[in-house]
């Protein structure tokens, strides 16, 4: 049975970090990823990272600022976000992705999310 259960969003200020967690079961070797909706805008990825982490993917905008890790023994994924800004507000998901040129997306049902609001 999979599933995928997103923590550690809260309100922080700007400049300040968050490490969010993904309890991720049932996706064996699957490359995972993060992704993230702010209010009234499309879903859209911000980070991957393959089984044996010798591969990770960022959205170019989030370079430097986010780190993506994972713990296979724990089935649990990681995103530390530092440097918060305003406009990083919002829902947080992760999902077992697929990576092909140009794109990488979520292939499986979406989780409840967990919401990151960051204050000016």
């Amino acid at each position: 049975q999979v599933q995928l259960v997103e923590s550690g969003g809260g309100l922080v200020q700007a400049g300040g970090s968050l490490r969010l967690s993904c309890a991720a079961s049932g996706f064996g070797t699957y490359t995972m990823g993060w992704f993230r909706q702010a209010p009234g805008k499309d879903r859209n990825f911000v980070a991957a990272i393959s089984w044996s982490a010798s591969n990770t993917y960022y959205a170019d905008s989030l370079k430097g600022r986010f780190t993506i890790s994972r713990d296979n023994a724990k089935n649990t994924v990681y995103l530390q976000m530092n440097s918060l800004k305003p406009e990083d507000t919002a829902v947080y998901y992760c999902n077992a992705v697929a990576v092909v040129p140009g794109k990488i997306y979520g292939i499986a049902y979406w989780g409840k999310g967990t919401l990151v609001t960051v204050s000016s």
